[in-house]
Formats: C-alpha cells, sequence, structure tokens
C-alpha cells in the first residue's frame, strides 16, 4: 500500500514543487549512461521525475508504483506519454529484459518486511537481462537522520501556482529497531490540514549485501551518495552473466 503522502491526489499534487530539487537524480543519469543502459525499470517511480528524464534521453522506460495519484501527476509531465506506467509493486511486472533497475530516494527503505524486501529484489533479477544492474540507496542508519526529522528543521513555506501558500514539516513519531516511523503534514491556504504517516526501514549495508547476495546478485560497489556524502550507501549490483 502507499502512503497517503503519494496516493491522495491532492497531495500527489505538489508533491513535486515541496521537493523541487532533484539533483539526487543526475548519479542515477549518470550511472545509466556508465552501464550503457538503454531500457531502465525504475521501481517505486512516483511522479515520474526519473523516468521522464530517461526518456528524454532516449531510453526505453518502465516506471512501476503502488499510488495511482502519483502515476496520473506521472503521465501528464512531458515525455510521460512515452514511459509505459505500471499501478502495483514490483511482483507485478510481468515479463521483462532491462538493463538497468532502479530504486531512487527512499525507495528500497519503504520495505520494511523482510518478505516484501526480498520479493522485490527477486522481481528486479528476473526483470533484468543477464548482466544487468540494480542500483539504489539507502541511508546508513548510523546517522540517525530521523533527528532532523522534526518541525524545526523541515518546516517549509512553499508557494505553489494555482494552489497558494502551502506549508509544510516532519514530525518523528517513534523509533523501534530499525523501523523508523514520522509524520508529514501539510497545511493549504485555506487553513486544510492532511497528514500522513509513514514507516522507513534503516537496514546496516551488512544485511542489504546478504540480502542481495541471497537472490543472487553480485555487489560490484557501494558508493557514497553525491548528495548527501556521507549519509547513504548507494549499492551497485549485478544479475549473473550465465542469467541463472
Amino acid at each position: 500500500m502507499a502512503d497517503p503522502i503519494f496516493e491522495d491526489r491532492r497531495l500527489a499534487e505538489i508533491y513535486d514543487p515541496l521537493d523541487p530539487d532533484r539533483t539526487d537524480l543526475d548519479a542515477y543519469l549518470a550511472m545509466a549512461e556508465e552501464f550503457g543502459a538503454r531500457s531502465v525499470l525504475d521501481i517505486g517511480c512516483g511522479t515520474g521525475t526519473f523516468a521522464c528524464l530517461l526518456v528524454s534521453r532516449g531510453i526505453e522506460v518502465t516506471g512501476v508504483d503502488p499510488a495511482e495519484a502519483s502515476l496520473d501527476v506521472a503521465r501528464g509531465k512531458p515525455g510521460g506519454d512515452l514511459v509505459t506506467w505500471i499501478h502495483g509493486d514490483a511482483t507485478d511486472l510481468g515479463a521483462l529484459h532491462v538493463d538497468l533497475a532502479t530504486m531512487t530516494a527512499n525507495v528500497a527503505q519503504v520495505f520494511v518486511s523482510d518478505e516484501d524486501w526480498t520479493a522485490t529484489l527477486d522481481a528486479a533479477y528476473d526483470a533484468l537481462r543477464p548482466g544487468g544492474h540494480l542500483v539504489f540507496e539507502t541511508r546508513d542508519p548510523a546517522r540517525q537522520a530521523w533527528l532532523e526529522w522534526n518541525r524545526g528543521e523541515s518546516y517549509s513555506r512553499t508557494d505553489i501556482p494555482g494552489v497558494g501558500m502551502v506549508e509544510s514539516w516532519h514530525d518523528l513519531t517513534d523509533v523501534s529497531g530499525d523501523l523508523v516511523s514520522f509524520r508529514s503534514t501539510v497545511v493549504f491556504e485555506s487553513g486544510e490540514r492532511l497528514t500522513s504517516d509513514s514507516t522507513l526501514r534503516f537496514r546496516s549495508r551488512d544485511e542489504i549485501t546478504s540480502s542481495l547476495m541471497a537472490v543472487g546478485f553480485e555487489i560490484l560497489d557501494i558508493r557514497d551518495a553525491p548528495d548527501r556524502p556521507g549519509r547513504e550507501f548507494v549499492f551497485v549490483a549485478q544479475r549473473a552473466l550465465s542469467g541463472e
């Protein structure tokens, strides 16, 4: 299930204006070029920003996401008509044979159960051609990013054309082991307030490494995230060349 912040049409439509800086995607675009990818599966594609950047470069893209409202926004973007959009999760893909699979931003952390995480990795493996790559990022638990998830450090006011002034912030609600929950709040100019509760799992580097190897991936590299140096791991894994 998608969180309301992605599924509620009113929130999906302002998701991009509230987070306009997507320079984090530059590293993914560079890796698509590095690996010579001509076809990409974007798991958890959201409002389609990355998928549309890829198709603008002549790359064939499939985007999958459980939030229909986010996909509606994605379809309306320039290039959105060139992307194959799938409403669901990675296990709903059917037959694919792509060069690269990606999970940008927080996507890899939304799979809080071992079962969902393994099923997603299995699906990504199956969707890749032999020798294809999987790339994703995840926050380093040791940096405790959630300590900044409070109104004082996350509050912003954004003037959105056609919507008006919007206030937004995050509040930490619970930390239980490697599960971190928080509430996102949006207040419209009319005074209407919408909230969305989310939970992310902060897996360790070793745990992620083991889970990838268990599915059959070879780990080629664990890089630093250029936009958040020292705060995230960027995993680069490869499907076996034998195609097994």
